[in-house]
């Protein structure tokens, strides 16, 4: 099947789900990159920045299997228009609160908001698609993301520098940036309109709280499961590992090669767009070798050696490549390794394993932002660097240990 007919065969809500990844693609990698310079802008340190950073994770963390649960138990529509209502909610009091203690509280409420939005997806869109165009839907729906964060990223670079105009305040002032993030918050609210638009019920799940299904049965029997725990090890180790390096890309390039806002911005949004792209190549690939895993593996792997050009690079030019190519190859496995972890959990189950691997992801972004943080101000970026790309080893090389053969199982038993 084509790219064309695959896209054309997506239902109504597939569509509607769809266009509100465009919509907060766009507004949350705005709010990426430019939510920790508002933070060091209003005067608290990076110890404090890592902590904040840390805390949507633990929240997700804390929370997470409780909102898979909820999720299977009031359908996805309803727990996407929640979650992604509370963190929108959520992140414009960040905006406006003064005291240390409320940003963290609001970005414990956040946490939570985006654990119960991004853990409702990947069992809508299993709901939604069939073994023709799934893998196409995962991938769009990571790539159209990214795509919305290029346009984000191009227009948010230059939004400081406006403001500061227009406020008459330094384009790197807490008012020039408090200005941007209000604007991309307010923007974010109409991401809620296509979730509302979705027809409920085509698009819920069975109900786990049935009186002929046990919520609490359903989680002992996945966790009970050793695949379970196979599909969750890859994605502890690639979250821990991401987890200390990612969240501060935009402080390193602003640090150690001193660009301006303005090419920061161009910078991460050609990131989204070259991510983008890759995400839409990766269904082409999982079709050339008939084999997510070989392209999850394969991809992940090949990432390794442009994470350390962009760890070792003395110059930009060389660094921003690094930057590019790393991106975009080892976020190109991210919707295929998802959706591959659908297809092998049984429908009634999908929540609360999908809320386990997320917690799995979690787990590291919940410790690792404030530890990188700490590393930073007494070693520097290079460090943490190269102790990404070992615990990516690690995952890429389980991934294919528990799942290269296992799959191929599959494909001959179908």
């Amino acid at each position: 099947m084509t790219f064309r007919l695959q896209t054309q065969s997506f239902s109504k809500n597939a569509k509607y789900f769809l266009t509100a990844t465009v919509i907060n693609g766009i507004i949350f990698n705005t709010w990426l990159l430019f939510f920790n310079f508002f933070i060091l802008a209003k005067g608290f340190d990076k110890e404090f920045l890592g902590l904040i950073n840390s805390i949507p994770s633990i929240a997700g963390l804390i929370l997470g299997i409780p909102l898979g649960m909820l999720s299977d138990r009031i359908g996805r529509k309803k727990a996407m228009l929640i979650g992604l209502g509370l963190s929108t909610v959520a992140m414009g009091l960040q905006v406006i609160a003064q005291q240390g203690w409320l940003l963290i509280g609001m970005a414990f409420i956040g946490g939570a908001g985006n654990s119960l939005y991004f853990l409702s997806q990947a069992p809508f869109m299993m709901k939604e698609t069939d073994k023709n165009n799934r893998s196409l839907m995962f991938s769009l729906n990571f790539g159209l993301n990214t795509l919305a964060g290029f346009v984000g990223n191009l227009f948010a670079g230059q939004m400081p520098a406006w403001f500061g105009k227009f406020l008459k305040v330094p384009a790197d002032s807490v008012t020039a940036y408090q200005a941007v993030l209000l604007v991309a918050v307010f923007f974010g609210l109409f991401a809620l309109i296509p979730i509302l638009l979705i027809n409920v019920k085509k698009s819920s799940v069975v109900m786990v709280d049935s009186p002929k299904i046990n919520q609490w049965r359903v989680l002992k029997s996945a966790v009970g499961k050793p695949l379970t725990w196979k599909l969750i090890l890859p994605e502890l180790l690639l979250g821990f590992g991401a987890a200390i390096t990612i969240p501060y890309m935009n402080l390193y390039f602003s640090d150690h090669f001193l660009i301006s806002s303005q090419r920061l911005g161009v910078l991460f949004s050609l990131s989204s767009l070259v991510v983008g792209i890759g995400s839409i190549i990766g269904p082409r690939l999982v079709k050339r070798y008939k084999s997510k895993i070989k392209v999850v593996v394969l991809t992940q792997s090949s990432s390794l050696v442009f994470l350390l050009i962009l760890a070792f690079s003395p110059f930009y030019w060389l660094a921003a490549i690094g930057f590019l190519l790393r991106g975009m190859l080892m976020n190109m496995a991210v919707p295929l390794y998802n959706a591959f972890c659908m297809e092998n959990i049984p429908e009634h189950e999908q929540g609360v394993v999908n809320s386990l691997i997320s917690n799995a992801w979690t787990t590291g972004w919940a410790v690792g932002p404030f530890l990188s943080g700490l590393i930073q101000i007494r070693f520097g970026f290079l460090p943490l660097f190269l102790t990404t790309a070992v615990i990516y080893l690690f995952s890429i090389t389980v991934t294919w240990l528990f799942f290269g053969k296992f799959e191929q199982v599959q494909a001959l038993m179908e």
